[in-house]
Formats: structure tokens, C-alpha cells, sequence
């Protein structure tokens, strides 16, 4: 059977299961039902309750933002309100990203939102922002694409560059199959090439990295690290559950003496221009 015959929640369902690399009858034991009821809704014999829907989307983790999108191709209204983190009763989350961000001292540490925007930041990465990338570069230091896959920002100083982009792209893919590839060329621009990103490969995509190693060399300046990111838990709010905290660690003791001279303002060691 054609997509175009098929129910837009349907096909909607059918993307995300071929995202997770589920077969139908993986997906139906995962989530309780049976594959040929699976094969009905997918295929628009059988219209899914709402119920379903969310069943269905917590068998697959789909992100808040696309189970709006699968309720509302199932003709439900949407579930999950999405909230500006400027709103006055966004205050206390706004407040716990930036005890987070000074928890963690002289780590470097973002707040990035569904586009990789950074939106919070603490003293040590814009501390390093401002030793690592020449001026011209800075700039792009408000979104993470940019930074990371232009070869005007980070990317000449990131010795480790395909793995680290790999990692961004997978992990922009997870979260949204659909429009994924879309959002990243936008993001990065027309002429950045995203590298190994094909239409096969979001029916493979890998789950989060627990830690990513970027190694930064300017000069003289060699920074090693290993990143984390960290989610809020059990969000209901789409705002909220995009929200990434992205942070750096240093890998040895090298580089935490390093680190923590650019942080004070003591580095003693010289970088191109």
C-alpha cells in the first residue's frame, strides 16, 4: 500500500517505528497490543483513540512537540502546552537551570533549546568561548550548530570534529526524524556539509551519548574533554522537555589546570591569532 493511502497518523507512526528500528510486531509486544492492530492503524483501517496514541507514543519516546503532531493527525486536540522560558510562571525552571549552571563552577556548561540555541550559559564557557575562538568567531557562539559545523566558528580547533558532529546530528535526529536533516542544513547553512547524513540513516539512529570526548587545539592550547548532556525529568511542558544541558569536563588533570587558568584569568600559555 502507497503512503498516500494511508491515514496521516498512520503514516506518522509508521516514521517513528522505522526511526526506533521497531518491526510492527516488536512495537505491538512493546506497547501491549496486537501487531494486527498496529497493521490497522497504520495502514487506516482502524482509527487509533487517544488513548492509543499516547500509548503508542510512549512505546516509541516520542518528543512532547510530535505527539501534539500524532494527536493532531488522529483529530485530537493537542496534550502538551508549550510555554515560553520567559513566561512568569516558567520563573522556578528558569531558576533551577541557573543553579545548575553554577553548580557546576569552572565546567564549562550550556542551556540549549530544541534548535541548539544557546539560551544559558555560565561564566566558565563563555570563558572559554573567549580564549578558544578568534573574535570574528564569536558570533556564531549562540547556537550550538553553528558553532560546532562552521568552519568560521569552533570547527578548525576541534581536533575530533566528524565524531563530535556525528554525535550532534544523531542526537538532532532522535529527537525529531522528520525535519531533522531539515533543521540542521538550516541551522548550519548551505554550503557546511553535515557529514554521514543520508536518508537511511535515521532507521538507525543510536541512542543519546551518556559522555562524548571533544579535544579543542589552538596553538599552544590543548583542552580535552568529555561531555555530558542532562534533561529535565517527567516534563510536561514541550519547552521544557527540549531543553538540553550540555557540559564539559575535563578528561586530565592537564586540562583542568588549564581550564582552570582561563577560567581565573591566569592561563599562561599563547594561542594563534
Amino acid at each position: 500500500m502507497t503512503s498516500a493511502a494511508l491515514s496521516p497518523v498512520g503514516i506518522l507512526i509508521r516514521e517513528w517505528r522505522a526511526s526506533r528500528g521497531k518491526s510492527q510486531l516488536a512495537l505491538a509486544l512493546h506497547a501491549g497490543i496486537s501487531s494486527r492492530h498496529l497493521s490497522f492503524i497504520e495502514t487506516g483501517r482502524s482509527v487509533p483513540s487517544r488513548d492509543m496514541v499516547l500509548l503508542l507514543s510512549d512505546a516509541l519516546d516520542v518528543p512532547l512537540r510530535e505527539r501534539n503532531s500524532l494527536l493532531g493527525a488522529a483529530g485530537y486536540a493537542p496534550l502538551f502546552p508549550e510555554t515560553a522560558l520567559e513566561a512568569p510562571e516558567m520563573v522556578q525552571v528558569r531558576n533551577a537551570l541557573e543553579a545548575i549552571l553554577k553548580g557546576h563552577g569552572k565546567n564549562p556548561t550550556v542551556v540549549v533549546n530544541r534548535r541548539c540555541d544557546i539560551i544559558m550559559s555560565n561564566d566558565a564557557s563563555r570563558a572559554v568561548m573567549m580564549r578558544l575562538l578568534p573574535p570574528a568567531a564569536l558570533p556564531l557562539a549562540t547556537n550550538l550548530v553553528r558553532l560546532i559545523f562552521s568552519a568560521d566558528g569552533a570547527k578548525p580547533f576541534i581536533e575530533n570534529w566528524e565524531e563530535v558532529a556525528l554525535e550532534l546530528a544523531h542526537r538532532r535526529l532522535r529527537d525529531s526524524p522528520s525535519d531533522g536533516q531539515a533543521l540542521l542544513a538550516e541551522i548550519a547553512g548551505p554550503n557546511v556539509r553535515i557529514p554521514a547524513l543520508s536518508p537511511a540513516l535515521t532507521s538507525s539512529i543510536r541512542p543519546h551519548a551518556f559522555s562524548l570526548p571533544i579535544r579543542f587545539r589552538r596553538g599552544d592550547l590543548r583542552l580535552d574533554f568529555f561531555t555530558t548532556v542532562t534533561t529535565l525529568l517527567t516534563p510536561l511542558d514541550v519547552t521544557v522537555q527540549e531543553l538540553r544541558i550540555e557540559s564539559m569536563f575535563p578528561a586530565d588533570a592537564r586540562t583542568e589546570r588549564e581550564l582552570h587558568a582561563i577560567v581565573e584569568g591566569r592561563e599562561a600559555f599563547a594561542v594563534e591569532h
